[in-house]
């Protein structure tokens, strides 16, 4: 292998101002050719010259109302007591709205205003003014002006004005073509994603770029996938660079590893400006010339490839186009928890927003540049400033938004333990009210408690169990929640155990066999009510934490749990039945435990928190949870306690109807 073949560390790292600053620089001056389209086809083009009219609007005098047309002169002096009588045919004509007005005519009579008498004549009360309802030659628009200037993005009614001026073709700045190169040994095509086997992964980067090409005005070229070898990636480049295509994306490569070529091979057919950026995800970003052609490596990873198309593809396209980058809408936000960053790096931080209790909150989701489902969920969008090292709970936040704006008001916020149940409420409450929106964050029951607490959701899912006395949740909440009125719905009832591969390979019993040396245990985060459950059962069984490989391994949820078990990374995790069921594992069962929702008392009467219930209480979300397997929903919808802040006003009230 050639030097030019080996792999690049990061030499010189930009700042994400630096680097968008310098980028802008190198590509300001490029622009589309100029095409002449269809103005039928014209919506949303940008006009590439001033454009005039060739025609007037209207080109001919033309009745605005329904009626007689007449000589105005010929109507002075009618009055309610000297009406005048005007010959038909002769000195009125009959018109209807849009008609040419007949020769030395300049004026409409409305029809209700006159009135026909005898065979042949129209009595008018009235006197006529000149031009009276009459649209005249150019009102509206007069050949030869100017209609459209340069630059401007051509909306509905535009097509409408240029077609009455009589131009049916315009000019317009082209489409950017931008050439979509993915790379990678691993990958296989979407079409193959059923056959894909252990090691491949289905390329889905190159669609989500190509649709942001096409959501910037861009005409998107996806190629084929290529391999992780230098001489695929110079040959693909240089392909890329001798097409009319007016940018390139080589998507992966462009980190620092040992099949990471991208920058090697644009250093050799032109120059790397920037090798990576100050930012997470989207560090391994290159950005780079050949000739005058930009070329981007966009990292491999999915979070990491869209906000770095955003922070440089994107500015590109809309500036090729010679149009501003529209400003994303945003709004202030209280930020839900604590949220750590790495100082020097500009982090951003996915997050989910509601309006609770007046005030819009946002809570952060997962951060992993891989997880593309934390965009999917995610609301909006928190930028970090590489010189903090994170933001505090309850401190003031902006946050672009990913979702409109009015949606906020619509959505319902749930922080708490994960349960499959929460994704059949989401989509009831979407298929009732198409508004509805519900955000989840799974953080654990612990986590769910304290932020009712804080007034930063609307409900929480929680299933502590209070070892002493069995009790589900209400210990906890007596602790947590002193001053905070809520009450206490059961959800369901469902069953906890511990999930092992098909067949039970290592032969698990129980709980005590997690503490065997050939086993390893994938645990749940702290806080999390299996946590607590796990817990109490090792300290039952004697079996101290320290001797479980893996009990410091935790997920979020019972489906990350059952995924672990299912790829071999672990032998055993304690989740629910549903999850083993879904991954088709084997289930030991463990213990059979409530999953409440805890509501705040001043949210209870919400139009959104009631249409949940009446979903909980329904016999379509009973029968559709009870098809999961693992659940009893018999008590379902039941109102196990009204807490005041206090004590227990009530509890077990009944099923709410």
């Amino acid at each position: 292998m050639s030097e030019k073949g080996k792999r690049h560390v990061y030499l010189h790292m930009r700042s994400l101002q630096e680097a968008r600053a310098l980028w802008e620089a190198e590509t300001e001056a490029l622009y589309c050719k100029i095409e002449h389209v269809s103005t039928q086809e014209a919506l949303h083009r940008v006009t590439a010259q001033a454009i005039t009219a060739r025609r007037s609007v209207p080109h001919y005098h033309g009745a605005a109302m329904d009626g007689f047309a007449v000589r105005a002169r010929d109507t002075f002096g009618a009055s309610d007591i000297r009406p005048f009588r005007l010959a038909l045919y002769e000195t009125a004509f009959p018109v209807d709205t849009g008609d040419p007005l007949p020769h030395e005519t300049d004026a409409v009579i409305m029809i209700e205003h006159a009135e026909r008498v005898g065979e042949g004549e129209v009595e008018i009360r009235a006197a006529a003014y000149p031009w009276q309802h009459v649209r005249k030659v150019g009102e509206d628009i007069v050949a030869g002006e100017l209609l459209l200037p340069q630059n401007h993005r051509l909306r509905p009614p535009d097509l409408g004005a240029l077609l009455a001026a009589g131009v049916l073709q315009v000019p317009v700045h082209a489409r950017p073509r931008i050439w979509i190169q993915p790379t990678g040994t691993e990958l296989v095509p979407p079409s193959q994603a059923h056959e894909a086997h252990e090691g491949q992964i289905v390329e889905f980067n190159g669609t989500v770029l190509a649709a942001m090409v096409k959501e910037c005005g861009g005409e998107a070229l996806l190629q084929g996938i290529i391999s992780d070898d230098y001489g695929s990636i110079m040959e693909s480049l240089r392909r890329a660079c001798d097409s009319d295509a007016d940018a390139v994306l080589i998507n992966a490569g462009s980190s620092a590893g040992t099949e990471d070529y991208t920058a090697a091979a644009l250093g050799e057919l032109g120059r790397v400006l920037v090798h990576g950026v100050t930012m997470m995800p989207g560090k391994p970003t290159i950005l780079g010339m050949v000739g005058q052609k930009p070329v981007v490596g966009i990292p491999g990873y999915p979070v990491s490839a869209i906000l770095s198309f955003e922070q440089f593809v994107r500015p590109l396209l809309f500036r090729m186009q010679r149009l501003p980058t529209p400003d994303p809408p945003t709004v202030e936000a209280v930020l839900g928890r604590k949220t750590p960053s790495k100082l020097g790096l500009e982090e951003f931080l996915r997050v989910i927003l509601g309006r609770v209790a007046g005030e819009v909150v946002a809570m952060p989701l997962q951060r992993g540049a891989g997880i593309i489902t934390s965009l999917t969920r995610a609301d909006g969008i928190v930028q970090i400033p590489r010189d903090l090292e994170g933001l505090d709970a309850g401190e003031k936040v902006s946050v672009r938004l990913l979702r409109p704006k009015v949606e906020i008001d619509h959505t319902l916020i749930m922080i708490g333990s994960h349960d499959n149940t929460i994704d059949v409420l989401a989509n009831e409450l979407k298929r009732r009210d198409s508004r509805v929106h519900l955000s989840s964050s799974n953080v654990g029951s612990l986590g769910g408690l304290i932020a009712v607490r804080r007034g930063q959701t609307h409900l929480a899912g929680s299933h502590l169990l209070d070892t002493e006395t069995g009790e589900y949740n209400t210990r906890y909440i007596e602790r947590q929640l002193k001053g905070k009125p809520v009450r206490l719905v059961q959800l369901a009832m469902r069953q906890q155990g511990l999930l092992v591969p098909r067949g039970n390979p290592k032969k698990i019993q129980g709980i005590q066999d997690l503490a065997r040396p050939d086993v390893i245990y994938i645990n749940r985060q702290s806080g999390a009510g299996t946590r607590i459950l796990l817990d109490y059962c090792l300290s039952r069984e004697g079996i101290s934490p320290d001797g479980i490989r893996g009990y410091d391994q935790e997920e979020y949820t019972h489906m990350a749990v059952a995924i672990n078990v299912l790829s071999g990374r672990a032998d055993a995790g304690m989740a629910i039945y549903a999850a083993a069921r879904a991954l088709e594992l084997d289930f030991i069962p463990i213990a059979r435990e409530r999953y409440d929702l805890v509501i705040p008392e001043e949210v209870w009467d919400d139009d959104k928190i009631q249409m949940l219930l009446e979903i909980i209480v329904s016999s379509d979300f009973r029968e559709r949870v009870t098809a999961m397997g693992g659940y009893d929903v018999a008590g379902s919808g039941t109102l196990m306690g009204k807490w005041d802040g206090k004590s227990w006003v009530e509890k077990r009230v009944g099923q709410l109807s």
